[in-house]
């Protein structure tokens, strides 16, 4: 049966038409406008059939049946935001919600561990490439999160104790220690019925996927030992640095920072602020990467038109050739808007400057519409995207809202799990109510 969508909508036609942002609108009201117009990509563009998250939105593919397992994390936590920032009510979230649950239930998972990709009306996985057609983990992360967000959120009785316990089992069936492959010392992305652990691709070094770890850690029923942490991701050939770019220090990772999703993505929930191990302070790796984007744009070395302090940040992203990783070190002549635009809490006046840029015209009339901020963007070029992909509009919306209320940051430090995960990881967090030496690297009251 067919999800009546216009029951769930927004509650007035005003709210639902395209709205052109103003750069003379104050910071508060732009922040407002961005991300009430960013949300209807997660609310009016979902499945119209589960509810959950498709992977992109583009001209020529109105109707796809492709549901992103990460950007539906990334989605489940936006209904949140939704909720509480009066968007749609509590009782609208939770029947969409339900919805969402039941046909992650139904979709075909791999020791709990669901595709990247899967058909959002048979729930069938469908092959992100020839051998990846099994579980994936990252991706699963990337749900897990938002899941434990919504679980952690919608604390009332009735409907909201079903939604509770229906996420909470998801979470609890995920089995994390299984992509050790046989008790290994690291976490594999890939596991495929047909193929087994052919992709063979180890989770190591830093990159998007350190949430992956700190689940892992934390599963009640399926969890990793702490040394596959410290021996598996830790161990990659690109996780330490403390290089120098530009007079910032970098701790870690490639050089220049890399892709800005690797900032992003993991800490949509975990609140990077206070937070340390033996090997980083978490809130100034991810400061330090913003700033250093910031200066390779002004610095321009590749002369491409339109860099600048107004006009930076780069993940991983649509060209006007092909989805590619988009870095300082792998630079094309393209900017995503997400990149800046969702780095807020990091550079907050860059951010500023960069999306008060965007929306101007005649550039606002080339990159946004009825979702936001298109994919990306080359003046360079004169290539202009017209999609939207979900993976995208998240770290818009959430790390706005991160930046103005710490509601994520909030809702996913308060598991009981995450916080005895972290504590088993060696971790100290103002969450946690100890700090550590991190020069010694060793706790401290």
């Amino acid at each position: 049966m067919t999800l009546e969508l216009d029951s769930y909508a927004m509650s007035t036609q005003a709210a639902r038409r395209v709205r052109r942002p103003d750069p003379q609108l104050s910071d508060d009201a732009l922040l407002d406008l961005v991300q009430r117009q960013t949300f209807r990509y997660y609310w009016d563009f979902a499945h119209p059939v589960s509810g959950l998250i498709r992977e992109r939105r583009s001209p020529n593919d109105l109707d796809t049946d492709f549901i992103a397992t990460g950007a539906t994390g990334f989605g489940v936590m936006a209904i949140v935001v939704g909720v509480e920032r009066g968007w749609v009510t509590r009782e609208e979230a939770v029947a969409r919600l339900l919805t969402m649950i039941g046909q992650l239930e139904r979709a075909r998972s791999f020791h709990g561990v669901l595709p990247h990709w899967f058909n959002g009306r048979t729930g069938d996985p469908i092959h992100f490439s020839r051998k990846d057609d099994g579980g994936d983990l990252v991706e699963t992360a990337f749900l897990m999160q938002g899941l434990l967000c919504v679980r952690q959120y919608f604390d009332g009785a009735g409907r909201e104790s079903e939604l509770r316990e229906r996420c909470d089992r998801m979470w609890r069936e995920t089995e994390f220690n299984w992509h050790t492959h046989d008790g290994g010392d690291v976490l594999y992305w890939h596991w495929s019925p047909n193929h087994g652990w052919a992709m063979n691709f180890p989770i190591a070094g830093w990159n998007e996927a350190f949430i992956v770890y700190v689940l892992a850690a934390s599963s009640p029923t399926y969890a990793i030992d702490p040394r596959v942490y410290h021996e598996g991701w830790t161990s990659g050939d690109r996780f330490r640095n403390g290089k120098s770019f530009y007079g910032i220090t970098l701790p870690l990772g490639h050089d220049l920072g890399g892709p800005l999703a690797f900032a992003q993505y993991s800490f949509l929930g975990l609140d990077p602020r206070g937070l340390v191990d033996r090997y980083a302070d978490y809130w100034a790796q991810n400061v330090a990467h913003a700033k250093i984007h910031v200066e390779y744009a002004k610095d321009n070395p590749k002369g491409f038109k339109g860099y600048g302090a107004d006009c930076w940040g780069w993940t991983a992203e649509d060209t006007d050739t092909c989805y590619r990783e988009l870095s300082p070190t792998s630079d094309y002549g393209v900017i995503p808007p997400t990149g800046a635009v969702g780095s807020f809490p990091y550079a907050p006046d860059d951010c500023m400057r960069a999306l008060r840029h965007y929306v101007s015209s005649p550039l606002r009339e080339k990159i946004w519409g009825d979702y936001g901020f298109t994919s990306g963007f080359s003046e360079q070029r004169n290539w202009y995207s017209q999609d939207v992909i979900g993976i995208d509009q998240g770290p818009i919306l959430l790390m706005i809202e991160n930046h103005r209320s710490g509601l994520l940051w909030k809702l996913f430090m308060s598991c009981p799990e995450i916080k005895q995960g972290l504590s088993r990881l060696g971790f100290s967090s103002p969450h946690l109510g100890r700090r550590i030496a991190l020069a010694e690297g060793k706790a401290a009251s």
